[in-house]
């Protein structure tokens, strides 16, 4: 005989004599109780001393903040799907006390009350993570990863083609006063000529255009010139400005984008037109421990060498001393990059270009010739290189190279004496004059020691270690969380982001280790 089937009840029209405690819905270790434990010991009074008082009632700060924080850990970025959640997510009602601010109020306070103001916060966080247990501050990974910005893809301004185009004016504006002397070449009296043909200030473009104008004022002079005259006075100047402008917001930089200042074309990997297609965006920085995200930088530069000094300071100015230790990629290999590290006496485990080159061409029996530079024997005491003959190379003096950053290297320069007849000259260098090489001692001498830490049994696991530790932060960044461009415009409001992306990333670590 078959059973009947029973149903559970479904209490829907059901009344409650009690109101329902949202506590009975979250479970102990559930992440949205991490995150309101850990930001209940947060000092957050930089933020509350912004408020001004007065007038109606404010949300309180603390509790924004614990919504935006366990949004983010959830994949919500967007300001009106973080409202949506706080009138349908029960976790998201534990957590706010049944609060409901609009998204205008989650987005303004994301990008104006927190403003310049999180870092603190997100350091706070990582000391206390630090007290814990759950990571060190003396052994760090750095790496980068590119982040599109929030930006047209379309809309950009290039470094490049602004030098061109006031190359282009300045070269009309020559030969429109080169048209004026053939004008005036038969008479005896001549105007004079402009001060400049700059095109740098727009008022003074904009005077020679009207000493051309006046000089011909008068003159039966080609409808062509007259057009391209009439052209300019109203577009030059005006172009001069627009060029400035750009200029001032770029700061050095080759590029930006017209939506975005802030954001330099770079070349991603997450390529949706899939032809290395140049896109607006920031080069996050990240140093990491256990896969904690210990502290971020944002870069505006394509090249991760030059952001390795900026990311350290960040670090010593946040937990006021360097860290003991620092692994990284050979795209921080630089003489810069380990003067600096070695003047902090930060243990260093940066690779420098061709090291795994070096390695794989030894483990496979294949050595560079003799006759390269660095092959060359050197004596130390009489700073003398000897050639492959045995003929020395003496000192001939020496040069200050300066860097993109202002840094200078002294590069040393040694000549041979006689190379003529030499039977090995053919394969030892191809001047026509006796070989000149050029070392720069300091950064040998720093490659030297890169290479004896890397391959020491510290090095090696520091190099294995910086594998899974930084760059599986980064797949979870982009792939996990689907945090692949940013929301917000502006370097500032962006840096304030990528934060709240670092403490979501961390609190859900915390979240996975209970």
């Amino acid at each position: 005989m078959k059973s009947n089937v029973i149903w559970k009840t479904n209490s829907q029209t059901q009344f409650s004599l009690l109101p329902t405690n949202y506590d009975d819905f979250v479970p102990e270790h559930h992440p949205v109780r991490i995150v309101n434990s850990i930001l209940d010991q947060i000092d957050i009074s930089s933020i509350e001393r912004s408020y001004k008082g007065g007038g109606t009632s404010s949300y309180h700060p603390r509790d924004l903040l614990k919504i935006l924080i366990y949004a983010y850990l959830r994949n919500l970025y967007s300001s009106r799907k973080i409202e949506q959640a706080l009138g349908e997510n029960v976790h998201f009602m534990w957590l706010s006390g049944c609060i409901q601010p609009d998204h205008n109020t989650i987005s303004n306070f994301r990008s104006g009350k927190l403003k310049g103001k999180f870092k603190n916060i997100f350091n706070q966080v990582v000391i206390l993570l630090a007290e814990q247990g759950y990571l060190s501050l003396k052994d760090i990974y750095v790496d980068g990863t590119k982040i599109e910005a929030n930006a047209n893809r379309y809309t950009f301004v290039w470094g490049k083609s602004i030098k061109t185009s006031r190359k282009r004016i300045e070269k009309q504006l020559k030969d429109l006063w080169s048209y004026v002397e053939t004008v005036y070449a038969g008479e005896e009296q001549k105007p004079n000529e402009p001060n400049n043909f700059k095109a740098i200030d727009p008022n003074e473009v904009s005077q020679t255009i009207d000493k051309i104008n006046q000089a011909l004022q008068g003159k039966d002079i080609d409808k062509k010139v007259k057009q391209k005259l009439d052209y300019a006075k109203k577009n030059w100047p005006k172009n001069i400005s627009k060029y400035n402008m750009h200029e001032q917001q770029m700061g050095g930089r080759n590029s930006m984008s017209k939506t975005d200042p802030d954001a330099t074309f770079m070349r991603m990997k997450e390529d949706h037109m899939l032809n290395g297609q140049l896109k607006p965006g920031y080069n996050l920085q990240a140093g990491t421990n256990n896969q904690f995200i210990a502290n971020y930088t944002l870069a505006q530069t394509t090249a991760d060498t030059t952001t390795l000094i900026g990311h350290t300071e960040d670090f010593i100015k946040n937990y006021g001393k360097p860290p003991e230790m620092l692994t990284a990629d050979a795209g921080y290999g630089s003489d810069e990059n380990y003067t600096y590290l070695e003047d902090n006496n930060i243990e260093a485990f940066v690779k420098y270009s061709y090291f795994h080159k070096e390695q794989l061409d030894e483990k496979r029996g294949k050595f560079k010739k003799p006759f390269a530079a660095d092959k060359l024997f050197y004596n130390n005491g009489t700073d003398t290189y000897y050639c492959p003959m045995g003929q020395p190379m003496e000192n001939i003096g020496s040069y200050v190279r300066k860097t993109a950053t202002g840094y200078e290297q002294k590069i040393d320069r040694y000549q041979a004496k006689n190379c003529v007849g030499c039977q090995l000259r053919s394969l030892c260098h191809r001047s026509k004059s006796n070989r000149i090489v050029e070392r720069n001692h300091k950064l040998v001498r720093l490659k030297a020691k890169a290479r004896q830490n890397l391959l020491s049994p510290e090095g090696i696991a520091h190099r294995k270690q910086r594998c899974w530790d930084v760059e599986a932060v980064f797949g979870n960044i982009k792939h996990n969380m689907n945090f692949k461009r940013f929301m917000l415009r502006g370097l500032e409001k962006v840096e304030t982001e990528i934060g709240l992306i670092a403490m979501a990333h961390n609190l859900k670590k915390v979240s996975l280790a209970m």
